[in-house]
């Protein structure tokens, strides 16, 4: 670890070529492109592209990010290469682009276009996704890895050529605002028109401030992806790989998103690197949502909270009254000793299902209204070119087109199991702007001040709606325990699984490390007293069957989290009392029955709460048993964890010789 971080520093100095001979690490892309100067990138742009096309690239003058350009052109040889320099001719030429291909296809409403990714590839390809390792780096061990000239002849053989007959698009972004200390400039080289396009929504185009940046932060990320043939029968030879000691990544023959839109989890990935061995203890990169609640006399509370993908972080984030981001967060302490987040994005790739006008009305006056623009991706498409999802709450066609193919009510794949409306992993991409909440903080450089953190996940049986931990070390605890039911965002995922921070398939390095990252942050001297933030779980799966009914549906309501997240601002603010428990502080009936009436306009009743807060005692001791014997089994991991989890589990015990295995909150109140 001491090797990657004089390596990071060589980067931080821009000493790039003696990083490059260091070792036996090979850089591939430079070793595949052989460009070693500035000069022989500039021959290689003559030779592949026309004069407008040329004289946009040599607007960027830093030599590094020229030389990776133009050896990922000589890798995958395209037949012509377009420069997006973020006009709005540039990006009507890739929506054109996009149509002609039929990558993506013309909707009704105006803006609207649908994409569909390859049946068999509907996310994340978990089990052909690796980082490039050395055998002495750390790689997390809920991750895939692959040695360095395995990687090289991987990429060698399957991206050499692989956009012959093809128009390569490179793109310069921003993950976050210019000039943001923490923000990460990126390249975006890819044949898929859908990915260009999507970035266009996503992220922020940087062209005219790529090569200030690069210079400000000292590193860039480097991305390479292309479909190739986009043949069903190639995916058993996608791969996506990531190098962290060169800030690379490398995608091919995959079309979903977080496979090939390798600005979003793929460049998380380096940023939590970055993080954790750049810039430990000052610095975090999460996968949070932020969202700002307003609260007495007109106050915004920013929030920031982690779930896993698929697990209601957009439906959380909208919940606030002002919106900055669902999904990702760079997180670092600033010198008035304030926690700040940005958001690295700026829109939604947001999975849709059982998203409709009850649980999520501003979503969907974008989804459903003219004037705004949307790519969608495995819904349903009616005769009509109208979009259709499960949960939408409205009438379905009786047959259209979907993921699969042409689809009809009742139709079944080969073993005889019904085919859905829509894929469980359908998505909307959208630019934030279009969502009438979204606050123009998104935009600050200096990050919304951040008082509320939460950590949550599909949870059916075990922990109540909201809990607060009690020192920023147990607020850790709680991240570091989260406990999720698979969901259709990774492919062949199922069950329940532990989802650590819901980071955790982005954690490049050893766990211990990235733990030991989020006690120093959290604990740090250098946040005020008066901006330490709230750290609580939170949890809106659990079900009436968990709680003696017969019921699978949830003990509530979506909405129901507006009011949790409520509860939680008063008490950053010191405005709320609370019942003390051993696994944090848990609210009054009184003052949620009275945030209900005023929040939502819904009666909330005692035997509700009861039901919900109740402490399940054995179901609470077995997670953390869970975790106890998980995080044993992991080199590194630091004693405080184990601390703070045996405390807990000695204290539960005891009240379980007491009062049984169901312990009323109304116990711990008296």
């Amino acid at each position: 670890m001491l090797e990657m971080k004089k390596l990071i520093n060589e980067i931080i100095k821009g000493d790039y070529d003696k990083m490059l001979k260091t070792g036996n690490d090979i850089d591939i892309i430079n070793e595949l492109g052989k460009v070693d100067s500035e000069e022989s990138a500039k021959a290689i742009f003559k030779q592949y592209m026309d004069d407008e096309q040329l004289t946009r690239l040599l607007k960027i003058k830093h030599p590094e990010v020229l030389k990776r350009i133009a050896a990922s052109i000589v890798l995958c040889n395209p037949s012509a290469v377009f420069v997006n320099a973020g006009s709005s001719e540039d990006r009507q030429f890739i929506r054109t682009l996009a149509l002609a291909k039929k990558e993506e296809s013309a909707l009704a409403m105006e803006g609207h276009t649908i994409h569909y990714d390859l049946a068999q590839e509907q996310g994340r390809i978990i089990d052909r996704t690796y980082y490039i390792a050395n055998p002495e780096d750390h790689v997390s061990s809920l991750a895939n890895r692959m040695d360095r000239p395995t990687a090289l002849e991987q990429v060698r053989s399957n991206m050499t050529d692989i956009m012959k007959g093809m128009t390569m698009i490179i793109g310069f972004y921003m993950r976050g605002p210019v000039g943001s200390p923490v923000s990460n400039p990126a390249l975006e080289i890819t044949s898929s028109t859908y990915v260009s396009h999507s970035a266009e929504l996503l992220y922020r185009n940087a062209y005219a401030d790529f090569d200030r940046e690069v210079a400000a932060l000292g590193h860039f990320f480097t991305n390479v992806h292309s479909e190739g043939l986009n043949r069903p029968q190639d995916l058993p030879d996608a791969r996506v790989f990531m190098d962290r000691k060169f800030k690379t990544t490398y995608s091919w023959k995959c079309t979903y998103a977080g496979n090939t839109l390798l600005l979003k989890k793929g460049n998380h990935r380096f940023a939590v690197d970055k993080a954790v061995y750049e810039n430990f203890g000052n610095e975090l990169s999460e996968h949070m949502f932020i969202t700002g609640l307003h609260g007495p006399n007109g106050r915004v509370t920013w929030i920031a909270g982690a779930a896993p993908s698929g697990c209601g972080k957009t439906t959380t984030a909208m919940a606030g009254n002002v919106f900055i981001g669902d999904d990702l967060a760079q997180m670092w302490i600033a010198d008035d000793g304030s926690i700040r987040s940005i958001n690295p994005e700026c829109g939604i790739f947001g999975i849709v299902e059982d998203v409709n006008l009850e649980g999520d009305p501003l979503l969907m006056k974008v989804l459903r209204q003219p004037g705004h623009e949307v790519i969608w991706s495995n819904v349903l498409i009616d005769e009509n070119k109208v979009p259709h999802w499960l949960g939408n709450n409205e009438d379905h066609p009786d047959k259209g087109f979907n993921f699969q193919g042409d689809w009809y009510e009742g139709k079944t794949d080969e073993n005889g199991k019904p085919i859905p409306l829509s894929h469980p992993n359908s998505r909307c991409t959208l630019k934030s702007e279009s969502l009438d909440n979204y606050s123009q903080q998104a935009e600050n450089p200096e990050g919304a001040l951040t008082r509320v953190i939460t950590y949550s996940g599909r949870d059916a049986d075990t922990m109540p709606p909201v809990w607060v931990a009690k020192n920023s070390d147990a607020g850790v605890v709680i991240g570091a325990c989260i406990v999720s039911a698979a969901t259709a965002t990774e492919v062949g995922a199922t069950g329940v699984k532990r989802a650590p921070w819901a980071n955790a398939p982005f954690i490049p390095g050893a766990l211990g490390d990235y733990m030991d990252a989020q006690f120093k942050f959290f604990g740090s001297d250098k946040i005020k007293e008066e901006y330490k933030p709230v750290m609580a779980g939170l949890n809106y799966f659990l079900t009436d069957k968990a709680r003696g009914g017969e019921s699978s549906k949830l003990l509530g309501e979506k909405r129901d989290v507006k009011v949790w997240l409520s509860w939680l601002e008063r008490y950053a603010h010191n405005e709320i009392d609370y019942i003390a428990t051993p696994i944090g502080n848990l609210p009054r009936y009184d003052d949620l029955k009275l945030l209900f009436k005023q929040i939502i306009d819904k009666e909330y009743t005692k035997e509700l709460y009861i039901k919900q807060f109740s402490l399940y005692l054995d179901n609470i001791i077995k997670r953390i048993e869970l975790q106890q014997d998980a995080y044993s089994k992991e080199p590194g991991i630091p004693q405080t964890l184990f601390d703070i989890l045996d405390k807990q589990k000695k204290a539960l015990l005891a009240l379980k010789d007491t009062h049984g295995s169901i312990l009323s909150p109304e116990v711990l109140s008296n």
